[in-house]
């Protein structure tokens, strides 16, 4: 096993451009969109515009008749197997069917046409003729729990009603520790719904070939989930479906569910051709996956010193139309409320609900930006009102390196959030931000300064089997091929195994060619999810690279007349303490020649560690007392990674969450028109995402010196905690600033005005 200790290595530690970066910026790359197929059809679909109604008559007669309309598919000539879209709950709710005889929401499934043009599509899709019975409809999941309520579904074994399943879990005596407290803090937190933003919308094509095989090329997270499921709609074994991506442009867990994928596939089935399907961006908005809207009830008690004795937090959740994954996210946000606190007596329950309004699904940080926005905001509710700095609550309540989850008594890992808030504060000079919001609390212009504090985890262990399968084939040159179920959707991950093969082996990273995401070609993983590229999929590569550093130093031994475990790998080489050397082909090749064996090796790697990831934000904004404008000045940034294998992927994946983060923040909603059930904000024009000219112009982003014993040389994974602080740190900006509870998302200029106005008329 390659030391794993604090060393310097060539590769581990070093600033490596993402892999396919150079396709990416020549316009070379290859998307699923790109991709043309001989005799391809064009697929479009035909979406609900009632929230909750019976399809009574569906007539497609018309628009068969259209010339260049090849088929059109509604829930009369489709498979109608239940299933559940998102691969971490395969098999549980399974509420979904490939088309419904009722619509859930606007923007809901009712038909598909295949035809020679997108255009024809299009037309055909205005010339089938729907009836509808409308259905009660329901936008509040608190409302939509109530007993009298109207069942949503009938089918995939909810808890009761539109409920799918009460969450909850504990820790000591919550009741009595809020007894005891000296003071309990009570606050109502709302996040909205939220679009991935991705630049690649959902697209799918489909083929399905004479002798049954069904391909799908997509960009998908979850490859082999999807296969599952495929498999399961259309009742073929998984040897005759095929999964493949091409490439990603980003994903944020928007591509984890199933979307357009079995629409595609079904319009192949009967078509006998190639069938794309790309959905423009107000389809991605309105009918794919989003953030979950919550409400989320928190109490906390504290002694008069700041001690926090207890936490007990409840959390609707909207799902909305279907199951998904809705229970995943929740599971997961409810085990990060024990991973932050010293604090002995925790409760959280949960509750995701079923509503008629878009699907919820996973996005980056699975609940936990909306449950640390609710636990940050309070802390600093809690800091105003006793009188301490918001500096020193935080560092007398986060856990330390001997943390441990007070459930179960799991330990946090090389926990270091303390040590990230202590550098933020050192690099935005916490005292003089406060001394500024303190000289403008008066002025047109005020200075507000906030901190937020999140965690989140590595992987999927003590949840599910966290397995990651790879090959590794060397080839007669001395280069090789990593066969890896991963694909680089824009979070460097396969560029990161590749770091760990080449410095395991003594190669360049340009020796190393990756076959990626494909369940024809690559063995089995979890998925590209719950931020397991560093944490689990790196240990993967880890373990193929150092098994394959066996067969290659057991040939070299021989060559050598050397032990095998004295040689060290680099320079494309296996060398002896007397500097002796054999190069990787000519072992490659004395292998073949003389040993008649091709070098070539298959891992798995499962997971057995569930460490937490940390970061520690403070953000300083100015806030236009007259218009409710909201500058962002200046922000810092500190996450503890352990050993960051890349440090440009790192800094490149925290920057850009802090601007999803800001967006999500400040003005990012989809919303409901509650007269229609329509989202509201459903181009980017009205849903209004951040520029690159709204971020700070002081931008501090930094990784903490620190090591991960239980991690790939020492690492773990930043992709998802990078934007779980944000939300936190600029709302409490925010309402420093102001001097106002600001408890709902986003912190609109309207929003700030009205509590502006509300202050002056409670003086007056």
């Amino acid at each position: 096993m390659p030391d794993q200790t604090q060393q310097e290595h060539p590769y581990i530690g070093a600033n490596v451009p993402i892999a396919q970066a150079a396709l990416k910026a020549t316009g070379q790359m290859m998307y699923t969109a790109d991709m043309k197929l001989p005799h391809m059809l064009h697929a479009k679909v035909l979406f609900s515009t009632r929230p909750h109604a019976r399809i009574v008559n569906i007539d497609t007669t018309r628009a068969e008749a259209l010339p260049g309309v090849r088929a059109v598919i509604t829930h009369k000539n489709t498979p109608n197997r239940y299933y559940n879209s998102c691969g971490e709950v395969l098999n549980e709710f399974m509420t979904e069917q490939l088309f419904s005889p009722v619509v859930r929401y606007v923007g809901d499934k009712v038909a598909a046409v295949a035809a020679d043009t997108e255009k024809i599509a299009e037309a055909a899709l205005k010339l089938i003729d729907v009836t509808y019975e409308d259905l009660p409809v329901y936008y509040d999941p608190e409302l939509a729990l109530d007993e009298n309520a109207y069942a949503i579904h009938d089918h995939g074994d909810l808890e009761r009603g539109n409920l799918i399943l009460t969450v909850a879990q504990s820790s000591g005596d919550v009741d009595r520790a809020m007894e005891q407290a000296d003071r309990v803090f009570s606050g109502v937190y709302e996040c909205p719904a939220i679009h991935h933003g991705a630049m690649e919308t959902h697209a799918s094509l489909a083929v399905f070939d004479a002798e049954g095989m069904l391909t799908v090329y997509t960009p998908s997270q979850d490859t082999f989930a999807m296969r599952r499921n495929l498999a399961t709609i259309f009742d073929l074994p998984m040897s005759k479906v095929r999964v493949s991506v091409p490439a990603i442009g980003g994903a944020f867990g928007g591509k984890i569910d199933l979307t357009t994928e079995p629409i595609a596939a079904a319009l192949a089935i009967k078509t006998c051709r190639p069938v794309r399907l790309v959905y423009n961006r107000t389809e991605d908005i309105c009918s794919t996956r989003n953030r979950h809207a919550m409400r989320l009830y928190l109490r906390t008690g504290v002694m008069n010193d700041g001690t926090i004795v207890a936490e007990d937090m409840r959390a609707f959740v909207n799902a909305g139309a279907y199951a998904s994954g809705t229970t995943s996210v929740v599971w997961a946000m409810c085990g990060r409320l024990f991973k932050v606190h010293r604090c002995p007596n925790v409760r959280f329950v949960g509750y995701p609900v079923i509503t008629n309004t878009t699907i919820g699904g996973p996005m980056r940080g699975f609940g936990s930006p909306q449950l640390f926005f609710a636990q940050q905001r309070q802390m600093n509710t809690i800091s105003k009102a006793l009188g301490i700095d918001m500096l020193e609550l935080q560092r007398k309540n986060l856990t330390t390196q001997q943390g441990a989850d007070p459930r179960n008594q799991q330990p946090h890992g090389n926990a270091r959030p303390i040590d990230c808030l202590n550098r933020a504060a050192e690099r935005i000079d916490y005292s003089e931000a406060c001394r500024e919001q303190l000289e403008s609390e008066n002025a047109r212009y005020r200075i507000g300064v906030g901190i937020g504090v999140g965690a989140h985890g590595n992987g999927m262990y003590g949840v599910k089997a966290d397995i990651t399968g790879l090959m590794l084939k060397m080839n007669c040159d001395g280069t090789c091929v990593l066969f890896t179920p991963s694909n680089e959707m824009g979070n460097s991950s396969v560029t990161l195994q590749k770091q760990m093969v080449a410095e395991t082996l003594g190669m360049c990273l340009s020796d190393i060619d990756c076959v990626e995401a494909d369940t024809r070609l690559t063995p089995y993983q979890l998925g590209d999810y719950s931020s397991r590229g560093t944490f689990v999929s790196g240990h993967g590569a880890l373990k193929i690279a150092t098994s394959m550093q066996k067969l290659l130093a057991e040939v070299a031994g021989r060559m050598l007349e050397v032990p095998a475990e004295s040689l060290r790998f680099a320079d494309r080489a296996a060398i002896a303490a007397d500097g002796k050397r054999v190069t990787l082909e000519e072992i490659v090749l004395y292998s073949r020649d003389h040993d008649q064996k091709e070098l070539m090796c298959a891992e798995s790697f499962a997971s057995q560690a569930g460490v937490m990831s940390y970061g520690a934000h403070i953000a300083k904004v100015r806030v236009d007392t007259e218009t409710g404008e909201v500058k962002v000045l200046s922000y810092a940034a500190i996450h503890d990674v352990g050993k960051a294998i890349n440090p440009l992927s790192v800094t490149g994946q925290i920057e850009g969450a802090l601007q999803m983060g800001l967006g999500n923040a400040l003005s990012e909603d989809m919303g409901v028109d509650e007269r229609t059930g329509a989202v509201k904000n459903r181009t980017l024009k009205r849903y209004k995402m951040l520029y690159a000219g709204d971020m700070p112009k002081e931008l501090t982003v930094e990784v903490l010196d620190s090591f991960e014993p239980a991690g790939p040389f020492g690492a773990k994974s930043i992709g998802e905690c990078s934007v779980v602080p944000t939300l936190s740190a600029i709302g409490n900006a925010i309402a420093n600033a102001i001097d106002a509870e600001l408890n709902s998302l986003p912190i609109t200029k309207e929003k700030i005005l009205e509590a502006i106005a509300k202050k002056t008329e409670n003086k007056a």
